[in-house]
């Protein structure tokens, strides 16, 4: 192979109906430059929500600094301690406005960090653009995607007779503008379609084209591609092309068990398309199927999405605000979790509190790992990423917003110092790690909402 033989870095793979974007390849850097010289590797940014706050006694390390030891809770993150920053003290002041009762008004504007529009209609206003949409401006232009947004739960209409806000404010943290929430995926196979299918086909013919693996309809691309790298591209390449196959096989298994069996007559088949999407909702959410694999299949989309460059922005919602996911199939959990985190100080339902908050931590631990054994340049994707985990509330009993859960995960590209349990001032606005993301990422941001300055501590 010539030492001179360069391709572009917007090179994909290419078949009938479907298109692939690669990883980054030795075979890019352009002739006369080494990947030592290259421009630095991205940084790219995921905020995943967690909803109904937290067990705040089993949050909170007792020691700040470098030297803690992480709580029962946070037990999961032990492989990537050295990759954390655990804050403490921050306040989103914008959820704190007359009327700003329950879940809602803490969930909306978790990114925007203003007050929503009290409303039990359709004209809901955040407050302001999300953070996650302001970098998808600024930097959204060199990828396929500017940002993706992904979810668990369906959308709730209605409104909440406790707190008089509608249900549309559940499902939203990031809003192209006040009145625009983004659109979330919470399919696995549509969003790993989304990513991978490219266009698909139309013609019943082409029907059954789209039930192949898109790694089949690229494979001729695929192989002439490779006959043109070099021994570790190849060995990248096809590293990538199988953690695609991998994941269609878990997503496809799965969808294998939950069909219904051949002996359903149609009459009852039309009966239940009739249904539509209502009774998978009510299976998954309430009665307390395990989510940990669809959750999981989620999080490997955005890790793929990042490792391919598709984009480098993304959030996910691992419920909506006010969640009612029956958790039942945790071990020692018996019940919804909002129903749960209104424990009433109970020592048995705030262990189970605790249960559910363990679980999700666990899922952003088995996201944090994934991400740190993709190389990316002279490290690794973990490096060069800001990975947010965070709760609109403190606790979901009282509803606080003082204080909330928050860990960013990543270096930065180098610009983060990991590995440490970080102190703020009382009520330091949630806005100031915004503006401080926003110095790591070179954005033109002077201010953020209510920011008061930077959180320097956070800087390597």
């Amino acid at each position: 192979m010539s030492s001179t033989w360069h391709i572009s870095r917007r090179r994909m793979l290419k078949g009938i109906g479907a298109s692939i974007a690669l990883p980054f390849l030795q075979a890019m850097v352009p002739p006369g430059m080494s990947a030592y010289n290259m421009p630095k590797k991205p940084v790219r940014f995921a905020c995943l929500y967690m909803p109904n706050g937290v067990n705040k006694d089993h949050w909170t390390p007792a020691k700040f600094g470098k030297d803690f030891e992480l709580t029962s809770t946070l037990k999961p993150l032990e492989k990537v301690k050295q990759d954390i920053l655990v804050l403490n003290e921050l306040m989103n002041k914008g959820s704190i406005f007359p009327g700003a009762e329950g879940h809602f008004c803490k969930t909306a504007n978790i990114m925007t960090c203003k007050p929503i529009l009290k409303t039990t209609g359709e004209n809901i206003n955040s407050g302001g653009i999300s953070f996650d949409q302001l970098i998808a401006q600024q930097k959204g232009q060199d990828t396929l995607y500017d940002s993706l947004q992904y979810g668990m739960e369906r959308i709730n209409s209605g409104v909440c007779g406790a707190t008089g806000f509608t249900r549309l404010y559940a499902a939203s943290i990031s809003w192209k503008s006040p009145t625009q929430p983004c659109t979330r995926e919470i399919d696995p196979r549509m969003a790993f379609d989304r990513l991978f299918r490219g266009v698909m086909p139309v013609s019943k013919k082409r029907d059954e084209t789209w039930k192949q693996s898109v790694l089949d309809m690229v494979q001729d691309d695929a192989h002439a591609l490779q006959r043109k790298l070099g021994r570790s591209d190849q060995d990248k390449l096809e590293e990538y092309l199988e953690s695609i196959r991998s994941l269609e096989k878990r997503i496809d298994n799965e969808e294998k068990l939950k069909t219904f069996n051949q002996q359903v007559t149609p009459k009852i088949k039309k009966e239940l398309v009739g249904l539509n999407l209502r009774i998978d909702e009510f299976k998954e959410q309430f009665v307390g199927v395990d989510i940990t694999e669809k959750v999981r299949q989620m999080l490997d989309i955005i890790a793929l999405a990042f490792w391919s460059d598709a984009t480098r922005v993304t959030t996910f919602m691992f419920g909506n605000a006010a969640s009612n996911r029956n958790f039942s199939f945790l071990k020692g959990v018996q019940g919804s979790h909002h129903q749960i985190s209104h424990h009433q100080n109970h020592a048995g339902e705030m262990e189970q509190y605790r249960r559910i908050n363990e679980f999700y931590v666990a899922q952003y631990a088995y996201f944090l790992e994934k991400l740190k054994s993709i190389p990316d340049g002279e490290g690794n994707l973990l490096d060069n990423s800001m990975i947010m985990f965070t709760s609109g509330l403190r606790d979901g009993n009282s509803h606080s917003s003082v204080n909330i859960p928050v860990i960013v995960a990543g270096k930065a590209g180098g610009r983060l110092k990991t590995g440490q349990n970080l102190q703020f001032k009382k009520e330091t606005p949630l806005s100031n790690l915004y503006l401080s993301m926003a110095r790591v990422l070179d954005m033109r941001l002077s201010s953020f909402a209510d920011s008061t300055g930077e959180l320097s501590d956070m800087y390597a």
